[in-house]
């Protein structure tokens, strides 16, 4: 297992580079760039100096004057050393940018994530273990029209019920008007009701998928020979069922779910910016559009970080949840 991990490890820091590599490229491919906009603006004021001599200066400054390999390893050799930089778009470190949004994300994520959970997986056990039932169908309904909503759509439909006409949340942002004048407590309940709209509407998008997910690969290992055999032995169905079947069930599951790894940080666009939360989601796309390359190389090779690294978990699972499988 020790020799597994670490030559899945020294594999993914071979990948981990090309990736950074070629997000580098592209990044300093892209149309537009916040250096432009500045050198337009400081061009345009009374006696200063013409848009070139901004551009030349201001490349230097942030060392884009360079050509993409040798600006990739200049990034890299201060990116190992923990300095990406300042971001352009928001004129303060990375890294601290990316510390004040990516926790709101995480704590929305991490919530819906075992929500989802909780809700979707055992709803298709129940709708495999009763198949072509009145259940089975309800459930499928349920799940087909949580898979279909679009996000935007269902968003909207919840401000409108409980923010406009019942009253019960605000339409939108982080905090309240008085959470200044709030208790530590009182601050804590107003960030926690101001994020429960945007977490139903995340679980509910979500567990559609899920819950279709495990009923497929429920139905198939209850079909399978061994299940016939432990029934026909006189084990109990609840024995079969979640013991022997709900096992087997879990490998694609766990693959399923270890991709979900960097769901967690990547933060959700539309949701964020339909309830107006400053979570990384919304932050990271305001940046790419702004031509922000500090702060988007470095989200970007952390999310290949975390998807590496999510991949790897779900193969180490892999053993856990199932005996037959044993990684040589």
């Amino acid at each position: 297992m020790k020799k597994y991990i670490l030559k899945r490890l020294l594999i993914s820091v071979a990948i981990l580079f090309l990736v950074s590599f070629v997000i580098y490229a592209l990044m300093r491919c892209l149309p537009t760039s916040y250096l432009e906009q500045v050198a337009r603006t400081k061009s345009q004021q009374p006696g200063s100096k013409s848009f070139e001599e901004w551009m030349q200066q201001l490349s230097a400054t942030y060392g884009m004057d360079k050509g993409i390999i040798p600006g990739f390893f200049s990034w890299l050799g201060r990116a190992l050393h923990g300095d990406f930089g300042d971001s352009w778009r928001w004129t303060v470190p990375v890294t601290q940018k990316f510390q004040e949004s990516v926790w709101i994300s995480f704590i929305m994520g991490a919530i819906s994530f075992v929500l989802e959970i909780i809700i979707a997986i055992p709803l298709g056990i129940i709708a495999a273990t009763k198949q072509y039932t009145k259940v089975d169908y309800l459930i499928t309904i349920v799940a087909l029209a949580c898979f279909s909503l679009p996000t935007f759509f269902f968003a909207s439909l919840l401000k409108l019920v409980f923010c406009v006409n019942l009253g019960w949340f605000d339409l939108g942002g982080l905090v309240g008007r008085n959470y200044e004048y709030l208790s530590p407590m009182g601050q804590f309940l107003d960030k926690a009701n101001h994020l429960v709209l945007p977490i139903v509407t995340l679980v509910v998008i979500s567990i559609g998928a899920l819950m279709r997910y495990t009923r497929t690969n429920m139905l198939e290992v209850l079909n399978a020979d061994y299940i016939r055999t432990a029934r026909a032995k006189g084990l109990p169905e609840h024995e079969v069922i979640y013991r022997h079947a709900f096992r087997n069930t879990l490998i694609p599951l766990v693959t399923m779910l270890g991709g979900s790894l960097p769901g967690l940080f990547a933060g959700a666009l539309i949701t964020e910016t339909l309830y107006s939360i400053p979570g990384i989601g919304y932050v990271s796309y305001q940046s790419m559009v702004a031509g922000d390359i500090p702060f988007s190389m470095f989200y970007l090779v952390f999310m290949a970080i975390l998807t590496l690294l999510g991949n790897l978990i779900s193969d180490i699972l892999y053993a856990a949840v199932d005996p037959r499988v044993r990684i040589a």
